[in-house]
Parts: structure tokens; C-alpha cells; sequence
């Protein structure tokens, strides 16, 4: 009989970690079902909690405590690094049967390559382990939506068939996981399949080209539709080309899975740095890691967002809260935030370590998170880190939370705590060039995003310094910084596909990405709400960016406000408030003068670029000073204070 082995974080369960060091797992949606459903078989676990006993004695504690009784063989819990095949030759053994009766289940498609090597069958979603078993292959597919008919439709056949949702194309098509048995369950429902290749060792993205498409001369007079298909394949088409010729390999390590948003889907073999190559003009945010999640298509943010028009539409800053504001963000504020991260002051004031980067892969990257979690704790707010996973290593998203108990909702002031200087010149010792090494390489990210990291801290200190004067929101207040946004947005998303499976409530999302730049000229700041997401949350979102235009006047004089909604706007589905409109719930994005297309930006000139610190002329601090005023206004206006 098979013998299972899974993964923990970002499989079976989300990961979270106190302040005090302890750790909740929260079962993912389908796990127990699943779990239950192969109660005949023996069942192992394969992860990474952690280096020393404590780490392992601590998931294993969380392990039973969230999975009572369906792990009870010891002998089966094997704890390390998944960074070759020898933990999975380690588990084959353990487990008394051949390597071929074993099936390691896990999202990491890395991790998987390492479970095959080691002769294991694997599953990329608990939902495919009998597949796995059976010996059944699991597809990537697009699913066909037509005319009359729903996302919901799909999601209530698919959450009792072997589909698990990708993400969402648009109200007429979705991209999923799924089994020969799965499709079979979707077409019977009246939702055609169209098959673009096995799983296997490959995770999703999604490529946007932002290239002028040209359409043949025998299209131009062709109908609307049929000229949007067109310059939908003929776009598809350029940026899988692009990767490919990127990447350069003997042979294929990608492969097309049709038009995207934008864009191509891609199915990538593991490690291919997808998310490493840029186009010549390719805008922020033009790669997105597609994540497996069976509650995708729920969306729960859409129950509320209708409910709180009013909140938004009616929100006036009060006095106070202006008074507050003024005093706690300001420009000397923001630079010494930005210098602790950025490298040009220590990290932690009275040591002598200045980071040098920010990166996932950097060193660095830990003890920021670490850093910025002792910070925020000191404000006397409820920190977490929030763990998941990528290309092997643990990474953490930090949140930090004022919960108000009886509160309806939970307002999320955000922005992302990684950098990247992929853009950059590097050369080795003789001179030639060489491409950029993110586990040594600079990336300061003063501005991507250490600006926006700022931002959210300022706004934490205003919260706290408004607390400790006696007042209280009516909303619970988060401040949640996202690793990995440079990877493909894998940190937010991860964040926001366990807030849904947790049920969290979340009024809005106010999210600051890049907001120092400025060369001179018009002061503009740029508020994003459009979304690649149909349905409630577009308008909701348009509400929510003008709660921030309101706020900008008292706070943010002489600005000129530029407002992009709609499927139209630049940004959309291209920073971290687009994992939110995945979910249903408003969200924005509030930027430097970086996306206009219709003039000459002022925003930076050092994108991804190792010129991008606290010492540039293009970074400017009063600057930043006035956006993060804004956005903690709105914010803290809508928490009702």
C-alpha cells in the first residue's frame, strides 16, 4: 500500500508565528477532507520548520494540535532542508516499501523535482494524492465560462472534483489544476476544458508584454471582439517568444498555456527564473506567481464589500486624527526608516551591521524581518510573522495588528519589505559583465519599496502615539509588510490565501509601493484601484480610491492626484492590493508619478537598479513624507478614528 508524505507550509496548512515564538497551523481548504478520506493510508510529513530540536519539538507540537490524530506514526515526520533529494531517499526508507509506492505531496514544484528524483511519485495539491496514487496525471487547463453562465458555477463543482483554481482570467475564463476525472466533472457541468499539458514538476505564471501589438492589415476592420482575441494571441505569442529565447536552454523549460490578462500563461520547470527576466519594456509587476487554492473562485471579500460603500463614500478625516498624522509622519521620520533598511545607518541602532540588500535570496533579508518585527512589537501591536515558502527557503511576511474585538472589519495599511537590483550593471573581477547575484549583490530598494516600508511604519507609530492619547479605532488596524513581491507577488498572495481560508474580514486595503521618487516638476501622486477581478470589488475598490483622494488635500498640499481605475489602469494586477482583488476585497495601491503613460513620469529613475538608496536625487523624503501622510489618513479615517 502507498505511503504518503506532505508537505506543511503552503500544503497542508498556513503558518503563522507569534511574538513569543509559538506556531499555528491552520488547515488549508480540502486538506482535512482529503486527509480523512485516505484514513486507510500511512501518512508521513516532509518539511522545514526551522533549524534546532525547539524548531522541530514546536512543529511537531503544532502538527498534532492542527492535524489531531491523522499523523500518529513518529517514525514517518521527517524535518529539514527539501534543498536536494536526500531528505526523500531519508523518508523512502523510513517508510518500508519501494521509492515508487511512496507519493510526496507538496506546492513547491522544486521540492517535487527532489521527491522524483528520489523515485517518488508526487502531487502538486493534497487534492491529487489518490491521482498520485492511482498513478493518474493531473493537467493545467483552461476552463471556458460561457455566455449566461458563472465563476460560481465553476467554483461549486469544482470544490467536489479533483480541480484546484490557478487564477481567475477574467468572468469568461479561469485557469485550473485538474485530473482526466476533474474535467470530466467541469464539462458534464457545462464548462469546457481546454488541456495545455501535464503538471508534473512545473508551477504557473502569468508573463505580461506591454509591447505595442500590431494586428494584420485583413484585422483592422474586423469587429471589437475579434480584434481584442487577435491582439490577445498575437501579444501571448510575443512574450512567450521572449521568455524562450531568454532562457536559451537545450531544452524547453517552459510552456505556453495560452493567452493571459496581459500576457501569457506559462507552465515553468522547476527553477527556471521566470521571474528573474524582464523585458526591455516591461512595466512594475509584470510577472505574477499563480498559486494552487481550491477556495479561489469564493472570493469572500465580495459578501462585504457592497456593505461598506457608505464607509468608504462617507469617511471625513477628523481633527485629531489630522493633528496626529502631521506629527508622526514626517520627512525626517520616513529617512530614518528608510536609512535602517536601505544600509546607510545600522539596522539596529548601536550595531554595527548595515544590510547591503533586501533580496530574497540575501542574507540580509531574515534580519530585516526580524528587525522590522521587533520594531513594530515595541509599539505595544500584536506582531506575526507570517511563514511560507520559495525555490527552498523560509520566508515571512510581517503583520502587525491593533485588534478592536467587536469590530465588523479589518483595515490593512501595507507595502513590501523586499528589494531587487535585477536591472543593474554588475561585472566580475576581470571586467566582463555578469548578471546580477542577489545573495551578493547591492539592492538598497530606498524607494522599491523602502519608501513604502516606511510609509506603514510611520503609520504604526501614529497609531500607537493616538492609543497611548486615549483613543481607539472602531476597526481592527493592520500593518502587513510582503516578502517576495519581487518574485512574482508570492508573499501577498500567500498572505491573502490564508486570510480567506482563516475567514478574515477586511474593509480595505490601502498598499504604498514606490513613493519617493521625484525628479521635479508637478507633484503627483498616483492612486491605483483598477483590477484584472470582475465583479463588486472593481467598484468597491474606486470607492476606497477615493477615500485617499479626499484624505490627500489636508495632508498632501500642492499635489496633483492622478486616479487609474477600471480594467484600463496600468497598475492593475501589478502590485500587492491585486492578491486582495483576487479575493473579492477592496484594495489600492498609491504610488509615485511611475505608471503615466500620457507624459513624462517624475517618478525614479533607479528601478531595480543598485542606485536606488536614501542618497539618490532622485529620493525624496518630504515627498514620501506627504503620500504616507495621505494613505495613513484614509486609513485610520476608515478604522474610524
Amino acid at each position: 500500500m502507498a505511503v504518503l508524505f506532505f508537505d506543511i507550509g503552503d500544503t497542508l496548512a498556513d503558518a503563522s508565528i507569534e511574538a513569543d515564538g509559538s506556531l499555528t497551523l491552520r488547515p488549508r481548504p480540502r486538506v482535512v477532507e482529503v486527509l480523512d478520506a485516505l484514513a486507510g493510508m500511512r501518512k508521513g510529513i516532509l518539511s522545514n520548520p526551522g533549524s534546532g530540536e525547539a524548531a522541530r519539538a514546536r512543529a511537531v507540537a503544532a502538527l498534532h494540535t492542527a492535524f489531531a490524530d491523522r499523523f500518529p506514526d513518529d517514525s514517518l515526520l521527517h524535518w529539514g532542508a527539501k534543498n536536494s533529494r536526500a531528505l526523500f531517499d531519508d523518508a523512502v526508507a523510513s517508510a518500508g516499501v519501494a521509492a515508487g509506492q511512496c507519493v510526496f505531496v507538496g506546492e513547491a514544484p522544486e521540492e517535487r523535482a527532489f521527491a522524483h528524483q528520489a523515485g517518488m511519485r508526487t502531487a502538486a495539491h493534497p487534492v491529487f494524492t489518490l491521482a498520485a496514487v492511482e498513478g493518474r496525471p493531473v493537467f493545467w487547463a483552461r476552463i471556458e465560462i460561457p455566455a449566461g453562465r458563472s465563476v460560481a458555477e465553476v467554483e461549486s463543482i469544482a470544490r467536489a472534483a479533483e480541480v484546484v483554481p490557478v487564477h481567475v482570467a477574467s468572468a469568461q475564463l479561469v485557469l485550473v489544476m485538474a485530473t482526466a476525472r476533474g474535467v470530466t466533472a467541469l464539462e458534464q457541468g457545462g464548462f469546457p476544458a481546454d488541456l495545455r499539458g501535464q503538471v508534473a514538476e512545473t508551477a504557473a505564471f502569468l508573463m505580461r508584454d506591454d509591447r505595442p501589438v500590431t494586428l494584420p492589415e485583413g484585422l483592422t476592420r474586423a469587429s471589437a471582439p475579434v480584434r481584442a482575441t487577435a491582439e490577445d494571441a498575437l501579444r501571448a505569442t510575443a512574450a512567450f517568444a521572449f521568455l524562450a529565447r531568454a532562457l536559451d536552454e537545450p531544452r524547453p523549460s517552459v510552456v505556453p498555456l495560452g493567452p493571459a490578462p496581459g500576457g501569457v500563461y506559462v507552465a515553468a520547470a522547476a527553477g527556471t527564473p521566470v521571474e528573474d527576466l524582464h523585458c526591455a519594456d516591461a512595466k512594475p509587476g509584470h510577472t505574477e506567481r499563480l498559486l494552487p487554492d481550491p477556495a479561489l473562485l469564493s472570493r469572500p471579500g465580495e459578501a462585504r464589500v457592497e456593505g461598506l460603500a457608505d464607509a468608504f463614500a462617507d469617511g471625513e478625516p477628523s481633527p485629531e486624527t489630522l493633528a496626529a498624522v502631521r506629527a508622526a509622519i514626517t520627512p525626517a521620520a520616513m529617512r530614518g526608516h528608510v536609512a535602517r533598511i536601505s544600509g546607510i545607518d545600522p539596522l539596529v541602532e548601536g550595531e554595527p551591521l548595515k544590510v547591503r540588500s533586501r533580496d530574497v535570496s540575501s542574507p540580509d533579508n531574515a534580519l530585516v524581518v526580524s528587525a522590522l518585527a521587533r520594531w513594530l512589537q515595541d509599539l505595544g501591536l500584536t506582531v506575526r510573522r507570517h511563514e511560507f515558502s520559495w525555490r527552498g527557503r523560509r520566508l515571512a511576511n510581517v503583520e502587525a495588528e491593533f485588534r478592536v474585538p467587536a469590530a465588523d472589519s479589518a483595515v490593512l495599511v501595507t507595502a513590501h519589505l523586499d528589494s531587487t537590483a535585477a536591472r543593474g550593471e554588475f561585472f566580475d573581477s576581470d571586467g566582463r559583465p555578469r548578471p546580477y547575484d542577489p545573495a551578493v549583490d547591492p539592492a538598497p530598494g530606498a524607494d522599491d519599496d523602502g519608501s513604502g516600508t516606511a510609509a506603514v511604519l510611520a503609520a504604526a507609530e501614529c497609531l500607537s502615539a493616538m492609543l497611548a492619547a486615549g483613543r481607539a479605532p472602531s476597526r481592527t488596524v493592520r500593518f502587513v509588510l510582503f516578502n517576495a513581491e519581487e518574485q512574482g507577488l508570492v508573499g501577498s498572495k500567500a498572505y491573502a490565501r490564508a486570510a480567506a481560508a482563516a475567514g478574515d474580514r477586511i474593509a480595505g486595503v490601502l498598499q504604498m509601493d514606490m513613493i519617493a521618487g521625484f525628479r521635479g516638476g508637478t507633484r503627483t501622486m498616483e492612486i491605483h484601484t483598477g483590477s484584472t477581478v470582475p465583479g463588486p470589488v472593481v467598484g468597491a475598490s474606486g470607492a476606497l480610491g477615493g477615500l485617499v483622494a479626499r484624505a490627500a488635500p489636508a495632508v498632501a498640499a500642492g499635489f496633483s492626484l492622478q486616479t487609474l481605475a477600471g480594467s484600463d489602469d496600468p497598475a492593475a494586477g501589478r502590485s500587492d492590493h491585486a492578491s486582495f482583488h483576487e479575493r473579492g476585497w477592496a484594495a489600492a495601491a498609491v504610488c509615485e508619478n511611475f505608471f503615466d503613460d500620457t507624459t513624462p513620469a517624475t517618478g525614479t529613475r533607479q528601478y531595480h537598479l543598485p542606485g536606488d538608496t536614501l542618497l539618490d536625487e532622485d529620493h525624496d523624503t518630504d515627498y514620501a513624507a506627504a503620500i504616507a501622510r495621505t494613505v495613513a489618513t484614509a486609513a485610520l479615517t476608515l478604522a474610524g478614528l
